[in-house]
């Protein structure tokens, strides 16, 4: 395995970890969920966009 195998499942888990936090959160509702939810979202996509840039690079170069 190459370091960018790493690098792609590190992002994977972290895209997991946050989107069940995401979960969680909206699902106790309330204060905290109108504060952190849409942030929450905004690192999910930002993070999935990441891992596709990434992807996208890796099949580019062939690697």
């Amino acid at each position: 395995m190459s370091i960018w195998d790493y690098v792609i499942a590190i992002l994977l888990l972290a895209v997991l970890g946050v989107l069940m936090a995401g979960i969680v959160l909206m699902g106790v509702g309330g204060k905290a969920n109108a504060k952190y939810g849409n942030k929450l979202m905004v690192a999910r996509v930002s993070l999935q966009g990441l891992v596709l840039l990434l992807l996208a690079l890796l099949f580019m170069t062939g690697r």
